[in-house]
Parts: C-alpha cells; structure tokens; sequence
C-alpha cells in the first residue's frame, strides 16, 4: 500500500485524533498517555502517531550570533535548558543568518538522545540547488539526516518538494513540509495541503494571529497534517504587551503562572496545533517557556474567555 494510500491517511488521522482527543479534554490532564505525570505534553504526529512535545524552539534571530564566544556559551545553556525542560523540536533555516552553524557548536553531543527532533528548511529560488543546500545545512547542523525538511516559506514549492519526496521515500528525512508566516499566502498554502503529500505545515498562529483557525487549521485535521506554530509571542511583542499585568483566576485552572506560559498554551490547546516554536535568547525565558502546557488545558469556552481578556490588556 502506498504511504499515501487515501485510506490509510484516513485511518491513521483518526486514530491520532483519539490520541489528541484524549489528551485535549476540557481541563483534563497534561499528563497523559502522550507525557509522564508532570512532564510536558505531546501530541502524535497526524501521519505517524509519532509523539512530540509540543513546546519545541525556534531560532530565527536568537541564533544568528555569529563565533562569539560568550554569546555560544549562553547559547548551549539555552538549548540545555530546553532539553532538560523535555523539549523535543528545534526549528531553523539557512535563512537565519548563521544560526544553524551555532546549533552546530552548541548542540549537546548525542542530541537525538536528548531528545532532538531536527527541523530546517531549504530556502532557494532554484529547485535545482535545493539538494546542495539540504546538505550544506545538514553539515552545519552536524547530523547525519533530519527529522523535517519544510520548503521554506513557499518558495519554489514545486520543485522543493519532489526533492523532499524522493529523500523521505529513501530515509534520508523523516518527514516533509511546507511553511509560511506572518498571515501570507494562505490561499496557496491551503492549495498544498489539499494537493500534495506533506506530512507537516507551518504557520503564524497565537492568541492574536487567529486568521488560521478559519481554514487551515480545520483543513490539517482533515489531511491529517501535523501543525507547527511559529510567532507565537510576536517576536517578543504579545509577552511585553502583559508585562506587569496578572494573569486571571483561570491561570491557576491550567497552571499557568505568567502570560507568556498562557499564551503557548493557548496555542497548543488547539486541536490542530502540534507544536508551538518559540525563540529565546535567555535561560530564564526558556525554563518559563518550558513549564507552559503542563497543567490541564482550556477548552473551547476557556480559549475563547482567554482571548478576550488578553484583548481587554
């Protein structure tokens, strides 16, 4: 039967929807059959029934800081952090700057043992460089293959993603995707993931950024299509946004101590969503990032209260 057999994506989809309706009811436990007591909270891969912890990283700007020295430092104790915090993907790109040379020098060895589900993205306008590129960034990585490949932000998609193809049909990557942020073409990532085989999309989706929930969210359930999240603090603007301010009585419901643990679980609260990729550059951010999506998480009527009140700020 092939990969893609229609039936067979049906039949896994479903079957990961019991997983993550078990894991997502109303106020129920983070600490489900997808996590341990405590831990953070996964959800399965749509295609695969895989887990991931659905508080991975991302390195856009963060990461991009170059050889020095103090800044690698601080850098191998944020990705410490975020292992020992139980995460699991960490996003990049050959467009951030030198940020996959950094994730190079300050990975832990062994990383797939701590927990490292390696994401990048090919990033040229010519379909026929994207092999040479995809190894490039594997070089800098240091790994010997990724767990994802995305085409990023659609660019050359056609061409991009039958490379993809043939490297997941050969096990040179796992998994395959596509991605987009800041709310742009939408309706051409909707056209791919009707149409094509990707196993996971990436989009800008938070408590403000909400356009997704109208079709593209609802359409990964469908396809059965794994859901990465990216700007979930808006680089930083949501969390200042509630600096100072407390978070209401329903924070300690979810277990939800500061705004910016509320807001990652607010994202991953969400049915569809996956994953939630935010970026840090402090310690301290990394460990509060961590400890969101542990507690139980909001239901529809919660999410929608949430929402409101942040609004209200």
């Amino acid at each position: 039967m092939s990969r893609f057999d229609p039936d067979r994506r049906r039949l896994l989809h479903t079957a990961a929807g019991l997983l993550t309706a078990g894991a997502l009811p109303a106020l129920a436990s983070a600490g489900s059959a997808d996590a341990p007591s405590g831990g953070p909270l996964s959800k399965p891969i749509p295609g695969s029934g895989e887990p991931l912890p659905t508080i991975g990283m991302g390195t856009w700007i963060t990461f991009n800081v170059g050889d020095d020295p103090e800044a690698l430092a601080v850098r191998r104790e944020v990705l410490g952090a975020f292992f020992a915090g139980g995460g699991g993907m960490v996003d990049s790109s050959p467009m951030y700057g030198s940020a996959e040379a950094v994730l190079g020098e300050t990975l832990p060895r062994n990383a797939a043992q701590h927990g490292l589900f390696a994401a990048t993205k090919v990033w040229t306008s010519d379909g026929g460089d994207g092999p040479a590129a995809i190894e490039a960034s594997r070089e800098r990585w240091g790994l010997p293959r990724f767990d994802l490949l995305q085409v990023h932000n659609l660019l050359a998609w056609e061409a991009h993603l039958e490379t993809l193809e043939a490297m997941r049909a050969d096990g040179r990557v796992r998994y395959i995707g596509v991605t987009t942020s800041h709310g742009r073409r939408h309706r051409e990532l909707e056209r791919v993931m009707t149409s094509q085989p990707i196993d996971f999309v990436q989009l800008t989706y938070n408590i403000v950024d909400r356009d997704a929930e109208a079709r593209l969210l609802p359409l990964a359930r469908e396809r059965g299509i794994a859901v990465i999240a990216n700007r979930p603090y808006r680089r930083g603007a949501l969390p200042e946004r509630a600096h100072g301010r407390p978070v209401p009585g329903w924070g300690r419901e979810i277990g939800c101590a500061t705004w910016p643990q509320a807001l990652l679980t607010f994202i991953v609260s969400h049915p569809a969503v996956t994953c939630a990729i935010p970026a840090t550059s402090r310690v301290d951010h990394m460990r509060e990032n961590m400890a969101a999506a542990r507690g139980p998480l909001p239901d529809a009527a919660l999410r929608r209260r949430m929402a409101a009140d942040f609004a209200a700020l």
